[in-house]
């Protein structure tokens, strides 16, 4: 018995092991040739599953940003993004003028994860929201509340957060990231390559999804 899976437009022949023919009472020619001929197809077809998975790509897709993203102090504010790094079969969509919808083209559960870079010039420490939104509407729980490092010695306070979360996605779902500051001091910044020592640019926020699993 066999039944077809598909990832990312490629299909997979599942397959389930053969019934086998009873065994004579005597030696019979004919059983045997039978018992072969069963098993030569299934053999047959388990090595043209293993042949697949040789050539199979999951979806995955790896995005950043190289600018500064502000926000209105108390307003709800989506991360975007402009830079693909790695994507095969997820991308990110543009929409009302921003490139913020990360969105698959094949069903699964994916493993969805983050990081920003924060900054912060005030002398005051603010708390920033971060949430997730799926298909435009938030997903309940995902909110982090995280607390920016105030200005100090002269130099602006600096955070890097993140954290991850396994989504179930259909063909066409989308994930977006938004933020909200009190305090307008608040940003998210990306850097040039640093001098002494030389290091490389910072990114203000990187995002990557990566499938796990068919749905169940």
């Amino acid at each position: 018995m066999t039944s077809v899976i598909t990832i990312e437009g490629d299909v997979l022949t599942q397959t389930t092991p053969p019934a086998l023919p009873h065994a004579t009472d005597q030696y019979s020619r004919q059983y045997h040739d039978q018992m072969n001929n069963v098993l030569r197809l299934y053999f047959n077809t388990l090595n043209n599953l293993l042949s697949q998975l040789q050539t199979l790509t999951l979806p995955y897709g790896s995005f950043a940003d190289t600018t500064d993203q502000t926000a209105v102090a108390n307003t709800a504010t989506v991360m975007k993004f402009n830079t693909t790094d790695f994507a095969s079969d997820v991308s990110v969509v543009t929409s009302g003028g921003y490139a913020s919808r990360i969105t698959v083209a094949s069903a699964g559960i994916y493993n969805f994860q983050w990081s920003g870079q924060f900054v912060n010039t005030d002398t005051q420490i603010h708390d920033v929201s971060v949430w997730v939104r799926k298909n435009g509407t938030d997903v309940v729980g995902s909110t982090g509340i995280i607390s920016i490092a105030n200005k100090h010695g002269g130099l602006d306070g600096h955070n890097i957060y993140g954290w991850n979360f396994f989504f179930s996605l259909n063909a066409g779902d989308y994930i977006e990231l938004w933020w909200s500051t009190p305090d307008a001091a608040v940003s998210i910044q990306a850097f040039p390559v640093g001098a002494t020592p030389v290091r490389p640019s910072t990114s203000s926020l990187v995002a990557t999804m990566a499938f796990v699993s068919p749905l169940p």
